[in-house]
């Protein structure tokens, strides 16, 4: 992307602006990438992430093993107090007591500030996993979006990650935790060696069963967080469409599919527990047996006199040290395998590269005189329907140009093309001679403006709506915009003026109303080139009549082309091509086409039926 564009998105980061000019942010955005290299682990591709934050990470594992440690010498000066306080009277057991206490407070200590940066870690961790994959979802191109449903991408970006989040960071403590155990080992080797590799008879095994768990843990969870994702998928259709829902009366019917994807998931959880029922208490009880085998030999031992009171317990209790990380290693390996399917469905998302990037060598498109050349362009959607074939016009610099025909015939593709939404399969589309295809993508988009058939509007004010691609705009210019599409009238009319919060996508306003704004938006950017695709289709005739007197004035200033159909809206233009089978078939004045090309009299004949119906 252009520079200007990297320098935009790092004043919102820095809290310099705002898109919606709302509240600004604080986060400064994720530190590192995750790699590239598919060849590598999913944990190693996840690590620069991680390693981005090393210097909390550190201090908790830091802390969290210092803690450990306090807690491994408590056993031992138990095991020294009671065989010379207790037993042999060598010693004081109040200084015993003060250094057991001073331990242990020192234990607890340094754990709280060990858990504090844990969890300061972890949210930072998966703050950047979060960023990273939204900033990937504003680079990947429109054909991305149009096979890829909406809960699916909702669902990797929360129950996917927070999986990915939890094992990287609760892993290695778990790890610490390991590796206190070989120090509590080591002492009960020093207490007695005997012992100690008795207590050790049951590792094999759990290291069999370990291996056996991970193995069976991996497709449920990888069919858990895909099934999850489908719940969301219908959760966000039934949000976004619930005016569609209750207008046929399905909300029963929707129910039911709702409650049969839940199903599909709890199938998957209870598959899940059964799995987790059947190994974990292989994982968390062997080690008692070897508990047991301890206390049946030490025993004897402690009986015969070959082990003292205090080593013996000392002994049990670094066993049962011992046994907290065998007890979460059940845990950790059914995280470990969520987190595995969780982080390759984040991957799929994160490998997939945008179809419309910016060449090696673009430009930006800086003086626009506004002349357009398509020449001889194709066009074929990623599902195989062909829509352009060969379509070939030209536009003049300040030219106002309307784009009739039939349904489906290629207008609003042609403004998608515009503007890079998609690339031409063939041909070039040119402004001022430069291929759209040399010329930077924002450049592009900050001189090419679209007014689409279905605007949308953020749930913000009204004024911040407008202001969308002008943050910094000011009030005077807002109204100005506003005035210019007839918008103005209605919105001082609203209890808070330019500052009411419009709904969700803006539904508390009705279809003309957000057409309305949607084209004061567009024209607050003032661009060279502007495209109005189907822009006043909501729109009254007596409105749309206002709207095209205050824009007479504004588009001789720019190129237009507008996409249309009512006869209203192509008396703007000074030129009409008429469009059929993805081709340009006739181009001249309305008056010209309706008395010399029956199938452009027929479609407009089509097209005020359609209205009046």
């Amino acid at each position: 992307m252009s520079s200007s564009l990297s320098e935009r998105a790092t004043q919102v980061r820095e809290g310099e602006a705002n898109p919606l000019g709302g509240v600004t942010s604080k986060y400064p955005g994720p530190r590192a990438q995750i790699s590239t290299n598919r060849n590598l682990s999913w944990w190693r591709r996840i690590l620069p992430v991680i390693e981005s934050h090393r210097l909390t990470f550190f201090v908790a594992i830091g802390l969290s093993f210092v803690s450990l440690v306090f807690q491994v010498l408590i056993p031992n000066m138990l095991s020294s107090d009671i065989d010379n306080t207790l037993i042999k009277h060598v010693t004081s057991l109040h200084s015993d007591v003060v250094a057991v206490v001073i331990v242990g407070l020192l234990a607890g200590l340094t754990g709280i500030i060990s858990r504090q940066y844990v969890y300061y870690t972890a949210y930072n961790v998966e703050a950047d996993l979060r960023s990273l994959i939204y900033e990937h979802l504003t680079w990947l191109s429109f054909s991305f979006y149009d096979r890829v449903q909406s809960g699916q991408l909702i669902s990797r970006a929360n129950s996917d990650i927070r999986s990915v989040q939890m094992y990287s960071t609760f892993a290695p403590l778990i790890i610490v935790q390991c590796f206190i155990g070989v120090i509590a080992f080591g002492f009960m080797l020093y207490i007695s060696w005997i012992l100690a590799l008795i207590a050790m008879v049951v590792m094999p095994i759990l290291y069999f069963v370990g291996i056996r768990m991970r193995r069976v843990m991996f497709p449920i969870s990888w069919i858990t967080q895909a099934r999850l994702a489908d719940v969301a998928t219908i959760v966000d259709e039934n949000v976004n469409g619930v005016r569609v829902v209750k207008s046929f009366a399905q909300e029963e019917a929707e129910v039911n599919r709702l409650a049969d994807d839940a199903e599909r998931v709890a199938w998957a959880y209870i598959k899940d527990a059964n799995i987790r029922a059947v190994w974990s208490p292989w994982v968390q009880n062997l080690p008692q047996l070897g508990l047991a085998l301890v206390l049946l030999f030490g025993g004897w031992m402690v009986l015969q006199g070959k082990l003292q009171y205090g080593e013996i317990l000392a002994f049990n209790a670094y066993l049962l040290m011992l046994q907290a990380p065998f007890m979460m290693l059940g845990q950790l390996v059914m995280m470990g395998q969520r987190a595995k399917a969780s982080a390759e469905r984040i991957f799929e998302i994160l490998d997939e590269k945008p179809d419309v990037v910016d060449r090696p060598g673009a430009f930006d498109l800086d003086v626009v005189a506004g002349a357009i050349d398509f020449n001889h362009v194709q066009f074929t959607y990623a599902n195989g329907a062909e829509i352009l074939t060969d379509f070939d016009a030209h536009i003049a610099p300040g030219e106002t140009v309307a784009i009739v025909g039939r349904t489906g015939s290629g207008k609003s593709t042609v403004a998608r093309l515009m503007t890079r939404f998609y690339d031409v399969s063939n041909g070039a589309i040119t402004i001022d001679s430069h291929d759209l295809r040399d010329v930077t993508l924002h450049s592009l988009r900050e001189n090419v403006g679209v007014v689409l058939d279905e605007p949308f509007l953020f749930s913000v004010s009204i004024r911040e709506n407008i202001a969308y691609g002008r943050p910094d705009a000011s009030l005077e210019e807002v109204e100005a915009a506003a005035r210019a599409a007839n918008a103005d009238e209605f919105i001082v009319r609203l209890p808070e003026g330019y500052d009411t919060i419009v709904g969700e996508r803006g539904y508390t306003l009705s279809g003309g109303q957000r057409q309305r704004i949607a084209i004061a938006r567009t024209l607050l950017l003032n661009p060279p080139i502007l495209i109005l695709d189907d822009a006043t289709s909501a729109i009254d005739v007596h409105v749309e009549s206002g709207i095209y007197e205050a824009l007479r004035g504004l588009l001789t200033q720019r190129t237009t082309i507008v996409i249309a159909h009512r006869i209203s809206t192509i008396a703007l233009a000074s030129r009409v091509l008429l469009l059929e089978n993805g081709r340009v078939v006739a181009s001249g004045t309305h008056d010209e086409l309706l008395a010399n090309v029956p199938l452009y009299s027929q479609i407009l004949a089509q097209a005020t039926t359609g209205e009046q119906a």
